[in-house]
C-alpha cells in the first residue's frame, strides 16, 4: 500500500496522461501533415497513397486495442506505457529510413500505430475512469488537454524541422524527444485506487460513507461487462455516434495542411491552421469538464458534434471566397467542438457501462468506431485525386458530424442495472 500522499494521487496521474497523450496523439496524427508534400513529391506517391498508412492505422489501432483493454483492467497501464514507448520511439526514428511505400505503410502504419495505442486513449482514459467517478469529466479533460497542446505545438515544430533540417532527420529528432517525455509519465500510472488502500476522487472514508461513496459503488457493483454492453443497443448507437464525430478529426489532421496550401496558403499558414483549431481545444477542455460533471454528457456531445459540423461548412465555403478571417474563425470554432469530444466520449462510455469493466468494453467498441473513421482519410484523398480539390469530401464530413448530433440528441441516458458479484474475480469477464 502507498503511504497516504499531501495531494491524491490521482492528480499525478492526470499529468502522466496528459504528457502521454501529448506524445502518442501528436505523434501519430497531428505531425503528418507537414510531411506530407515533401515525401510524396520525393517518392511520387498519390496523397491516396500516403495517407493510406494512416487509415490501416486507424484499424489497427483499434485491434491493439482489443487486445489491451482487458489487460489495462487486469495490470494497469504501466507495463503497457513502457512497452508501447520503445515501439513509438523507434518507429518514429526509423521513419526517417523510409524508402518505399510499402516501408511507409508498415513502419507509419502499423508500428507506430501500435506504440501509441500501448500508450494513449485508452490506457489512461481507462484509467482515469477507475481513480475519478464524481470528477471524472473534469480529470479526463484536464488529461485530455495534452491532446490539444499537442496541436497547437507540434505543426509549427514540425513544420519547422521539415524546412529547416529535412524530413528524414525531423523523424530521427521526434523518435527521440518521444521517448524523453514518455518515460518518466509511464513511471507514475497506477491500476486503480482500491489498489492502494485509497477511493476514487481522494474521497475519505468519512465522505464514502455519504452518497458521494453510494455513487461511486453503484458505478462499480453496475458495471456491465463486455459481453453485457454488447447485448445492448445504446452500444452500438454509440459506436456510430463518435464514429461519424471523429471522422472528420481524422481527415482535417491529415488534410488541413494540403487543402490550404492548394488554396494559395503558405505551408506556415496551413500548418498553423491546426494549431488555431488546438488553442480553443485546449482552453475549452476544463469548461467542458465542469459541464460533463454538473449536466448529462449526452446533449454535450450533440452540441460538439453539431459545432463542429456548422464549422467546417464553414471553413469550405471561406476558403473558396479567400475571406481569411472567416476561415481563422471557423478553425477557431471547430476547436471548440473538438474540445469536447475525448472528454464526453470517456465520460458517456463510463457513466453507460460503469468502471469495473471499462477496458474491456472500451476495446471492444474500438474496431467497430476505428472502421468508421478510418474511411475517411482514404475517401477525402481519393476524392482529392479525381476532383483536385476537397471541398464535397468536407462538406461531407461535415454532414456526418451534423447527423452524430442528431443521433447522440436522441439516444436514452438510462441504463439497465446489472448488480455484479461483490467479490472482483475477474478482470475481464467475456
Amino acid at each position: 500500500m502507498l503511504p497516504k500522499p499531501p495531494v491524491y494521487y490521482g492528480y499525478w496521474i492526470i499529468l502522466a496522461a496528459f504528457v502521454t497523450q501529448f506524445v502518442a496523439i501528436g505523434m501519430q496524427n497531428y505531425i503528418i501533415g507537414p510531411f506530407t508534400v515533401p515525401m510524396i513529391d520525393e517518392f511520387g506517391w498519390s496523397r491516396a497513397e500516403f495517407t493510406s498508412a494512416r487509415s490501416i492505422g486507424q484499424m489497427v489501432a483499434a485491434f491493439t486495442g482489443f487486445f489491451i483493454g482487458a489487460g489495462v483492467d487486469r495490470w494497469g497501464g504501466r507495463p503497457f506505457i513502457l512497452a508501447g514507448l520503445v515501439v513509438l520511439s523507434v518507429s518514429l526514428f526509423a521513419l526517417g529510413s523510409v524508402q518505399s511505400l510499402g516501408q511507409w505503410i508498415v513502419i507509419n502504419g502499423v508500428a507506430l500505430t501500435v506504440g501509441s495505442a500501448m500508450i494513449g486513449n485508452l490506457v489512461v482514459n481507462v484509467t482515469l475512469g477507475k481513480w475519478f467517478v464524481t470528477q471524472r469529466g473534469r480529470a479526463v479533460a484536464l488529461a485530455a488537454m495534452g491532446i490539444s497542446l499537442s496541436g497547437v505545438l507540434l505543426p509549427p515544430i514540425t513544420t519547422t524541422l521539415v524546412d529547416t533540417l529535412g524530413w528524414r532527420e525531423a523523424w530521427h529528432v521526434l523518435g527521440i524527444a518521444a521517448a524523453i517525455l514518455i518515460f518518466p509519465a509511464a513511471l507514475v500510472i497506477r491500476r486503480s485506487p482500491e489498489d492502494y488502500g485509497m477511493n476514487p476522487d481522494g474521497h475519505t472514508a468519512e465522505q464514502m460513507a455519504t452518497e458521494l461513496g453510494d455513487k461511486a459503488r453503484l458505478d462499480y457493483a453496475s458495471s456491465m461487462t463486455r459481453r453485457q454492453a454488447m447485448r445492448t443497443g445504446r452500444f452500438y448507437t454509440l459506436v456510430v455516434a463518435f464514429g461519424l464525430f471523429q471522422i472528420s478529426i481524422t481527415v482535417m489532421l491529415l488534410q488541413t495542411v494540403p487543402f490550404m496550401t492548394d488554396a494559395g496558403y503558405s505551408r506556415i499558414v496551413a500548418a498553423s491552421m491546426i494549431s488555431l483549431t488546438s488553442i480553443p481545444a485546449f482552453i475549452s477542455k476544463p469548461f467542458w469538464g465542469i459541464l460533463i460533471d454538473r449536466y448529462s454528457a449526452r446533449p454535450l456531445a450533440a452540441i460538439g458534434a453539431g459545432i463542429t459540423g456548422f464549422s467546417l461548412i464553414i471553413i469550405v465555403l471561406a476558403v473558396q471566397v479567400k475571406n481569411d478571417m472567416l476561415v481563422y474563425g471557423a478553425f477557431l470554432l471547430m476547436g471548440v467542438g473538438w474540445g469536447g469530444l475525448v472528454p464526453l466520449q470517456e465520460v458517456i462510455w463510463a457513466t453507460f457501462f460503469g468502471r469495473r469493466y471499462l477496458g474491456s468494453v472500451r476495446a471492444t467498441a474500438m474496431p467497430f468506431t476505428f472502421a468508421l473513421t478510418a474511411l475517411g482519410p482514404v475517401m477525402a484523398a481519393g476524392y482529392y485525386d479525381r476532383a483536385g480539390n476537397y471541398d464535397n469530401a468536407f462538406l461531407a464530413m461535415a454532414v456526418c458530424n451534423l447527423i452524430a448530433a442528431v443521433v447522440l440528441m436522441v439516444i436514452s441516458d438510462k441504463r439497465p442495472l446489472y448488480v455484479q458479484p461483490t467479490v472482483d474475480d475477474s478482470a475481464n469477464r467475456p
